[in-house]
């Protein structure tokens, strides 16, 4: 392929447009969440991943999960937990069986900020998109956005098997 092959321009043009919807919709539910509850869309988005743990067979998350569930690397997703645990929004603890884990849970407090801060979040989003939709090059991006199904398997809706060779933790 060459750079003026019209597949890859295709490619390039679509890959643009949906770097810029994120773009976007990332400013505009960053600005409404520090406005309001002076929380980054990181912040958000750790303390909603770390509140859907549960107590049943792989329901912690490690360190890794979390940071692909964040998309962050793994050392700003520590630097993340250390300031919010800072700010005592989160809390850390060593796996009672296995001492070399250590697993991270929102505190009561972040529990609470985190349900004042969702409707924030959600019609930032709404918004955001909303607005991205008068855009005829974002329009079908949106689309494809609100015509997800629910159902899909996030990193952090734990719906997904653990991949081969990867450890379930008792924690």
């Amino acid at each position: 392929m060459t750079a003026a092959d019209p597949a890859l321009i295709a490619l390039a043009n679509g890959w643009a447009a949906l770097s810029l919807l994120h773009g976007r919709i990332e400013a505009h539910i960053e600005r409404a969440l520090q406005a309001r509850h002076d929380l980054s869309v990181r912040e958000f988005s750790l303390l909603d991943v770390l509140s859907r743990q549960h107590d049943s067979e792989g329901g912690h998350l490690q360190m890794k999960q979390v940071a692909d569930a964040v998309v962050l690397s793994q050392s700003a997703t520590t630097r993340l937990v250390a300031r919010l645990e800072g700010r005592g929004l989160l809390s850390r603890y060593l796996c009672p069986t296995d001492r070399r884990g250590i697993y991270t849970d929102v505190t009561q407090t972040g529990l609470k900020l985190l349900d004042e801060a969702r409707p924030t979040n959600d019609t930032a989003l709404r918004q955001a998109l909303d607005e991205a939709a008068v855009n005829p090059d974002l329009a079908p991006l949106v689309a494809a956005v609100k015509a997800m199904p629910s159902g899909i398997p996030l990193p952090f809706r734990h719906s997904e098997k653990p991949s081969p060779g990867s450890s379930t933790s008792p924690c």
